[in-house]
């Protein structure tokens, strides 16, 4: 039997993007030009203030996108800047987003991607 070795990555981070649904592939798009290797999307439903304000008053549930990647802890900030732009969260009802530092992460790297890593630690 082989003994499988875990790989830790320890420096990273998970932005997590909460938008209005058909936001997601703009904003994926623009952290992978920032550096992130890749993304999950999921779909969610949720309401606010501005949902409240549907026909008669009633609450209208809104389909929205939920964009979570990892990233090393130095393109964190390169990355959280630019979905930020892409998303336009800067304006009102757009969505939300947040940093989330993660103690241990592990996936697979291959190795001359981890030999280059070890080889930058030395």
């Amino acid at each position: 039997m082989s003994k499988r070795k875990i790989t830790v990555l320890k420096n990273v981070a998970l932005i997590t993007c909460i938008v209005q649904r058909g936001l997601g592939d703009e904003i994926f798009k623009a952290a992978r030009e920032a550096g992130a290797q890749g993304a999950t999307i999921n779909f969610a439903r949720g309401t606010g203030v501005r949902e409240r304000l549907g026909i008669l008053g009633v609450a209208v549930e809104v389909e929205k996108e939920v964009i979570s990647i990892v990233v090393s802890t130095e393109q964190v900030e390169r990355v959280f800047e630019k979905m930020f732009i892409a998303g336009n969260l800067d304006t009102p009802g757009m969505g939300l987003m947040y940093i989330t530092p993660l103690e241990k992460a592990a996936t697979y790297i291959p190795p001359e991607i981890l030999e280059k890593l070890e080889g930058a630690d030395d």
